[in-house]
């Protein structure tokens, strides 16, 4: 699952309207921003199969710390009590919380049996949709179109940047999420974790995008 749980940061903005879209993503990819850090510093590991395409290219043989249920769980507390400490707001950080949790349970649906509930020797989860190209595509292009007409009828532009940003961040994101599908494997871990690195762009482009549009009115 990759625009999927961009699609949940989307939708969330509806439940939490004063959270900028950059810390919805934040939440809802919270799991995968973690992970390729934790590549880079040997504490997960992952193995590439250049043999084989799509989704089976990469066997998470190792992610109990970003991916595992009770560290999920532990994660979406954390988040949610850290921005609740920051900005007071009880039902935000509730939000945000969910939002971390939903990126378990999306990966739950599509994932194959690699997802542990917790470290050591675990039951390994998921429900496989991996196996199925056109049902990858469908499920995820649903919740991303959702959350998205979500977030448009949520909000309205103050500017022309609040437009443009917002469509740049959209065709970014489809645009990595198709080639994710269909580009050649990464040589080593190493490029793989930089490479998702670029999530943080997303991140960037919300922000900015967010920070140029408003809550819309109902007589909007």
């Amino acid at each position: 699952m990759f625009i999927g749980h961009f699609g949940v940061g989307f939708g969330a903005k509806k439940a939490a309207p004063r959270v900028s879209l950059g810390t919805l993503f934040i939440a809802a990819q919270f799991l995968d921003l973690l992970w390729p850090t934790f590549l880079l510093l040997k504490i997960e590991n992952v193995v590439i199969h250049p043999e084989l395409s799509g989704s089976r290219m990469l066997e998470f043989s190792h992610y109990p710390y970003s991916h595992s249920l009770i560290f999920v769980l532990i994660w979406s507390v954390l988040f949610g009590l850290i921005y609740f400490l920051v900005k007071k707001d009880r039902k935000a950080a509730l939000v945000l919380s969910i939002c971390v949790l939903s990126h378990w349970i999306l990966d739950l649906i599509v994932h194959f049996k690699d997802l542990p509930l917790f470290p050591g020797n675990s039951p390994l989860l998921g429900f496989g949709l991996w196996s199925s190209n056109t049902g990858t595509i469908i499920v995820e292009s649903a919740v991303f179109i959702l959350g998205l007409s979500v977030y448009l009828r949520q909000t309205v532009s103050k500017n022309m940047k609040g437009k443009i940003i917002l469509w740049i961040l959209v065709g970014l994101l489809i645009l990595s999420h198709v080639s994710s599908l269909y580009a050649p494997p990464p040589p080593n871990v190493p490029t793989l974790a930089w490479s998702a690195q670029f999530q943080w762009l997303f991140v960037i482009l919300a922000y900015w995008a967010d920070a140029n549009r408003r809550e819309r009115k109902l007589s909007e």
